[in-house]
C-alpha cells in the first residue's frame, strides 16, 4: 500500500457553543459544571406544550461569527427540524437550519505547513441550532444516564469546502478558526468544556481526479491534535481498502485516542434520512440591513489585522507578533505596556519572559494578572531611567505579583533603587576584592575577562541597588 498513490480530501464540521447567559430557546442557564439535570425547564425537556422563544443575543452572536469569518449574512433563514432519535434528545429532533442557513460563504486563509505559501478554505455556511444533552456512560456500571444541561445551548455549525488536503493544513484551519472566534468574543472555545467540537468528513482519490470519492465522518476528537491524527489514521486505512479491491463504505467513525485508531459506529446518514422540514412553532428569521451593518462596524480588531500592526507599530518580528496574538486578552496587555512604556521590544521581553513564566505556575488567566499593565510600564521605565537594575527588577516584579503594588512603590519599599554614589560602590567593590583575592589579583595584573564576574559580584554585593555602569567604571580605573 503506498498512501502516494492517493490524495486526501477533507472537509471539517465545527459546532461551536456561543457565548449567552441562557439557552438558545428558553430562559434556563447555559453555565457549564453544575449539577446533572439542574438547567432544564419544560421546554428544553420537550414536555407537552412547551414553545420555543429565539434568543435575540445568540443571533447576534452568530451574525458576529459570520461576518468576522467573511461570510454573507442572509436576510431571511428558516429554523427547522432535524428528526432523528436519541436518548438525549428529548423530542426526538433537533432545532437547526437546513436549506435556509443564517450564512453562507467566507474563507479562512492558512499558511501551508513547510510551503511557505498560503492556502484558502472555503466555508460553505454557517448555521445555528441547538445543541443535544449528553450521554453517560461510564457512571454507573452497565447503566447509561442521561444529563440533559445542555439540551437546548446554543451552537452554530461551521462546515468548510472540501478544500483541505492535509492533516495539517486542517490543524491550521481549526487554530485560525478558534483565535478568529475567540477575538470575536463569541464563544469561549474550550474543547476541555465541549463549547467547540469537531467532526471530519475525509475521502481520498487518485491526485488530479475531480470527482470525490466515498467519505466517512470521524467523530469524538477532544483536541486538534487528535483530529490530525484521526485524519492520518482513516487516510491510512481508507487507501489500503483500495488498494486491497475494497471499497469505501459511508459511515460514521470514532477516534479511539488510546488505540490511536478509528473504529466504525453507525452507516452514515444522508439529509434525507433527517426528514428535514421548517420548524412550525418558529416564524423565519428576518434580519434588519442596518443592523447587520452595526454589527459589521462594531467587530473588533481580527488576527491578522492586529499581526500586521503590531509588526509595524512596535518592530516586531513575525514569531514575536505571533506569540503575542495568541490570545487577545495577551495582546491587549502587551499593548497596554508598551504604549505606557514607550518600548515595544521591552515590553515583549516582560510580558513573554517574567509574566508568561509567572501565569504559567500559578494558572491564572491575564485577564486576572495582579500586575496591571501601567504597573510593568512603570517598572521598565525605571529600569530605562537608571533608578533601578535590570536584576533589582526582576526582584520588584516578583513582590508586584506578591503584593500588587506599583513598582517605584515596591522598590522604594525594599530599598532596591539604585544606588550611583562612587563612595557607596568603592566600598562594595573593595570589599568583593578582599573576598575573592585570587580572582582581584588576575584582573589588577590585566585579565581584563574577570571584569564581568566581579561586576556580577559587586551587583550581588549590593542587592543588585549598584549602578553597573558606574561599577564598571570603577573595576576599568582601578585596572589602571
Amino acid at each position: 500500500m503506498s498512501t502516494e498513490r492517493y490524495e486526501m480530501v477533507v472537509g471539517l464540521e465545527v459546532h461551536v457553543q456561543l457565548k449567552t447567559r441562557t439557552k438558545v430557546f428558553c430562559g434556563c442557564s447555559a453555565n457549564f459544571g453544575v449539577p446533572p439535570n439542574v438547567n432544564t425547564c419544560p421546554v428544553c425537556l420537550a414536555l407537552p406544550g412547551a414553545l420555543p422563544v429565539l434568543n435575540e443575543h445568540a443571533v447576534e452572536l452568530a451574525v458576529k461569527a459570520a461576518l468576522g469569518l467573511g461570510c454573507r449574512v442572509n436576510p431571511i433563514s428558516v429554523f427547522a427540524r432535524k428528526n432523528y432519535f436519541y436518548p438525549d434528545l428529548p423530542k426526538g429532533y433537533q432545532i437547526s437550519q437546513f436549506d435556509q442557513p443564517l450564512a453562507e460563504g467566507g474563507a479562512i486563509v492558512v499558511g501551508q505547513t513547510g510551503k511557505g505559501t498560503d492556502i484558502q478554505i472555503g466555508i460553505t455556511r454557517l448555521h445555528m441550532e441547538e445543541d443535544a444533552g449528553k450521554s453517560i456512560h461510564d457512571r454507573y456500571p452497565g447503566e447509561t444516564a442521561i444529563d440533559l444541561n445542555r439540551a437546548g445551548v446554543p451552537l452554530i455549525e461551521i462546515v468548510s469546502e472540501p478544500d483541505i488536503r492535509t492533516s495539517e493544513d486542517a490543524g491550521a484551519y481549526l487554530r485560525n478558526l478558534k483565535q478568529i472566534l475567540q477575538y470575536l468574543d463569541v464563544s469561549d472555545v474550550s474543547m476541555e468544556e465541549g463549547s467547540l467540537r469537531v467532526d471530519a468528513n475525509i475521502s481520498v482519490r487518485p491526485p488530479g481526479q475531480v470527482k470525490l470519492g466515498t467519505k466517512t465522518e470521524v467523530k469524538n476528537m477532544n483536541s486538534f491534535s487528535a483530529v490530525e491524527k484521526a485524519l492520518e489514521s482513516e487516510f491510512a486505512r481508507q487507501c489500503a481498502l483500495l488498494d486491497s479491491g475494497g471499497k469505501v463504505e459511508q459511515q460514521t467513525l470514532f477516534w479511539d485516542g488510546t488505540r490511536e485508531s478509528v473504529r466504525p459506529s453507525r452507516t452514515k446518514e444522508g439529509s434525507h434520512d433527517y426528514r428535514y422540514f421548517p420548524e412550525p412553532d418558529l416564524r423565519p428569521l428576518m434580519l434588519d440591513a442596518k443592523w447587520v451593518e452595526r454589527l459589521r462596524e462594531d467587530l473588533p480588531e481580527l488576527p491578522d489585522e492586529r499581526k500586521k500592526r503590531l509588526a509595524e507599530e512596535y518592530g516586531l518580528a513575525a514569531t514575536e507578533v505571533e506569540q503575542l496574538t495568541s490570545h487577545s486578552a495577551l495582546a491587549d496587555y502587551y499593548e497596554a505596556v508598551a504604549r505606557a512604556s514607550k518600548d515595544g521590544k521591552g515590553a515583549y521581553n516582560w510580558v513573554m519572559g517574567e509574566v508568561q513564566a509567572t501565569l504559567r505556575a500559578s494558572g491564572e488567566e491575564i485577564t486576572h494578572f495582579r500586575v496591571r499593565p501601567a504597573d510593568l510600564a512603570q517598572l521598565l521605565n525605571l529600569v530605562r531611567d537608571g533608578t533601578i537594575s535590570h536584576t533589582a527588577a526582576k526582584r520588584v516584579f516578583g513582590r508586584m505579583v506578591d503584593t500588587g503594588k506599583p513598582a517605584a512603590q515596591v522598590a522604594a519599599d525594599e530599598g532596591l533603587l539604585q544606588v550611583g554614589d562612587e563612595g557607596a560602590i568603592a566600598t562594595w567593590i573593595e570589599e568583593v576584592l578582599l573576598e575573592h583575592p585570587a580572582e582581584a589579583k588576575r584582573f589588577l595584573a590585566g585579565e581584563k575577562k574577570l571584569q564581568g564576574v566581579l561586576v556580577g559580584l559587586v551587583m550581588k554585593k549590593s542587592s543588585g541597588r549598584a549602578d553597573p555602569k558606574r561599577v564598571n567604571q570603577l573595576l576599568s580605573a582601578r585596572a589602571g
